[in-house]
Formats: structure tokens, C-alpha cells, sequence
């Protein structure tokens, strides 16, 4: 066993690990310590760019639920453009939940978004999962204020998928996109370009949003079907 298993285990929180099992029942719960979140963002501060970070990252695929969230948060930190998107590539097919997906949230690529663009592409036609989820995360986190362009509403309506996490990230794209992007998304909405799901679920999130004014929430009701 790794000095990082190590410090993870000694995290473990038996009453946390069984809520977060409800939260991500497709992971094992036997996989899971409870560790909490600003506890392994601390531990990942501390050993940012230390050896032992280094052959942690190399030790895929891991095994416990709170490795791989750890992983995350150190690839999270990694400012080399090149360096970050070959460890997250590396890293995407052990992705296998929500948390941990939506957890990946790297600072390499936020001055890079051109060079970035044709990788979320093909993330989003990637036909996996969370590969998809991820793929519409980062046009999500990083194409919707001054990079946005209208294009790149139709790249996340042409994802088709029945699975849950990609739909509900879909409607989470939209619903931040009626936020940021009013008159370019509200078409999406108003000529019904997505799912029935989806759609009903981006208006109750743009609904439930505070960054959706009152009065757009009133007219975006009128839309539900």
C-alpha cells in the first residue's frame, strides 16, 4: 500500500461513505472511505508536484473511490497545457461517476480554450459516459462568457443519449447557458430542438437558478411540455 492510500485511509468516515453511496450507487460502497472533499483538496495541496504525487498519478486504474477523486484534484492543478491534457485523457476512461467527473475541473486549460475546443469535440462524441459528461462540463465551464460563440449551443444539443448523467448534464449546460446566453439558448427552448427530458429538466434548473431572472423564469414555465 501506497503513503497516499495511507493518508486516504486514514480519512475514512463510515457514516460519510454511506451517503455518499446513495449519491453515486453505481460505485461499489465497499470502494468508497467517506472521506470529505476539503479534506482531499488539502491533501492534494500538499502533495502537489512531490514525488509521491507523481507516482500516485501513475497508478491507474485505482481502486478506491476517494483515489480517484484525488487524482482529480491534483490533475486540477497542473498549469502545462500539453501536460494536463495528456494526464486527463489518461485519466478519462477510469472516470466512472458523477463526483468524480464533475470534480475534474483543470486550471491548464483555462488559457488554452482555443487549443481545447477540438478535444471537447471529440470528448462529446466520445459515446462514453463520463466522457460525454466531461466533454459538456468543460463547454459548460469554459465557453459560455467571452469565448461563447452560438455554435457551440448545437454542440451540446446534438448529444443523443439515454443515459441519466449525460442528459442531466445537458440540461445543466442549458440551463447555465439561459443564464449567461438568454437570447441565444431561449431558441432551444421555445422550437423544442432537445428531448422532452431534457428539456423539461434544463427549464426546472434555469427555474430553480438564481442567476435567471424572475421574469425569464415566468416565460420559460409557459415552455414546459
Amino acid at each position: 500500500m501506497s503513503g497516499v492510500s495511507e493518508r486516504l485511509l486514514a480519512l475514512a468516515n463510515e457514516k460519510n461513505a454511506a451517503f455518499v453511496a446513495r449519491l453515486i450507487p453505481n460505485v461499489p460502497p465497499e470502494t468508497i472511505l467517506g472521506a470529505y472533499q476539503p479534506q482531499l483538496r488539502a491533501l492534494a495541496r500538499e502533495l502537489r508536484g512531490s514525488p509521491a504525487a507523481e507516482s500516485f498519478l501513475r497508478q491507474l486504474p485505482h481502486t478506491l473511490h476517494e483515489e480517484n477523486l484525488l487524482h482529480a484534484f491534483l490533475l486540477d492543478s497542473v498549469r502545462d497545457f500539453g501536460a494536463c491534457l495528456a494526464e486527463v485523457e489518461r485519466f478519462l476512461p477510469h472516470v466512472d461517476n458523477w463526483a468524480v467527473c464533475d470534480s475534474l475541473r483543470p486550471k491548464g486549460f483555462v488559457k488554452h480554450r482555443a487549443e481545447l475546443l477540438p478535444h471537447v469535440e471529440q470528448w462529446l462524441a466520445s459515446g462514453e459516459t463520463y466522457t460525454v459528461r466531461f466533454g459538456l462540463g468543460m463547454l459548460m465551464c469554459h465557453y459560455l462568457d467571452g469565448e461563447f460563440e452560438p455554435r457551440f449551443l448545437d454542440l451540446a444539443a446534438a448529444v443523443r443519449s439515454e443515459e441519466y448523467y449525460v442528459r442531466m448534464m445537458t440540461a445543466w449546460y442549458f440551463a447555465t447557458a439561459l443564464a449567461k446566453q438568454y437570447d441565444a439558448a431561449l431558441p432551444y427552448l421555445r422550437e423544442r430542438r432537445l428531448d422532452p427530458w431534457t428539456h423539461n429538466m434544463t427549464i426546472r434548473k434555469a427555474v430553480e437558478s438564481r442567476r435567471v431572472p424572475e421574469a425569464h423564469k415566468q416565460f420559460l414555465k409557459t415552455l414546459r411540455g
